[in-house]
């Protein structure tokens, strides 16, 4: 949870940036809105690497005793 956490945060943090540049047209607010949205993409796109990481390791630890022994040949 503290990814999520994480995301909240920085989310919130823009909060007064997006009100200055929306409502009251400030253009450094624009700038800092930007780079917010910039680490928020990236910040987006580590946790789903982390998740699809996470997926793939249960997946794989489960699959790997599951092997199926050869079929025998009959004469």
């Amino acid at each position: 949870m503290a990814r999520f956490d994480q995301l909240k945060n920085l989310v919130t943090s823009l909060e007064a940036d997006f009100d200055k540049f929306y409502a009251k047209e400030n253009q450094a607010a624009g700038t800092r809105v930007r780079q917010g949205m910039q680490e928020l993409k990236t910040l987006a796109q580590e946790i789903r690497l982390e998740v699809q990481d996470i997926k793939n390791q249960k997946e794989g630890a489960a699959a790997a005793p599951a092997k199926k022994a050869a079929p025998v040949k009959k004469k």
